[in-house]
């Protein structure tokens, strides 16, 4: 970048295969594009993302679904308690049971179920995308036609008798008289 033309510059940049010279390809109504003003989300590829390993439910989807603790599930009143070992082990089988049984599941079942619900999800939205969206907004260009056909058809026919029926009914006074 050193004492050469501007062309020469802008070829050291590393450039993403999303972006254009023109702008960004998926909005073709962006001009131009500086490379400073390029953030870093528009350099990476959607799939490529990081998870986060730590927080695994960022958006809290399963709050209220499936927290359940040992105290949700066994409980015991005053006056009627175990010994406090079986109350601990109790507790321990419970807890550890859980855990393993869950990893077990995640392992065997998890990767396959993961197939299918990406796959639904995948076929929910190529329809939504190539059917339910073009076909809703048909409708719409279609029922826009019909709107304006119906607004003529009681512009030529309602208004006329409306407006005679007004004229007709103007003149009556209703006149409220209390009689003592």
């Amino acid at each position: 970048m050193t004492g050469g033309t501007p062309d020469e510059g802008a070829e050291e940049f590393i450039r993403s295969p999303f972006i254009r010279k023109q702008g960004n390809i998926y909005k073709p109504n962006n001009k131009s594009m500086d490379n400073d003003s390029i953030n870093e989300k528009t350099m990476q590829d959607v799939h490529t993302k990081e998870i986060d390993l730590v927080n695994r439910d960022p958006k809290h989807l399963n709050d209220d679904v499936v927290k359940v603790d040992f105290e949700d599930v066994i409980a015991e009143p005053a006056g009627t308690y175990s010994f406090d070992g079986v109350w601990k082990a109790s507790f321990t089988t419970f807890t550890v049971t859980k855990y393993w049984c869950y990893r077990l599941l995640t392992a065997l079942v998890g990767i396959p179920l993961a197939l299918v619900w990406g796959i639904f999800f995948a076929i929910l939205s190529f329809i939504h995308i190539w059917a339910v969206v073009p076909c809703v907004k048909s409708y719409l260009i279609e029922i826009q036609c019909v709107s304006r056909v119906f607004s003529i058809c009681v512009h030529t026919f309602c208004d006329p008798f409306f407006e005679a029926m007004g004229k007709c009914l103007s003149s009556i006074r209703v006149a409220v008289a209390k009689e003592v």
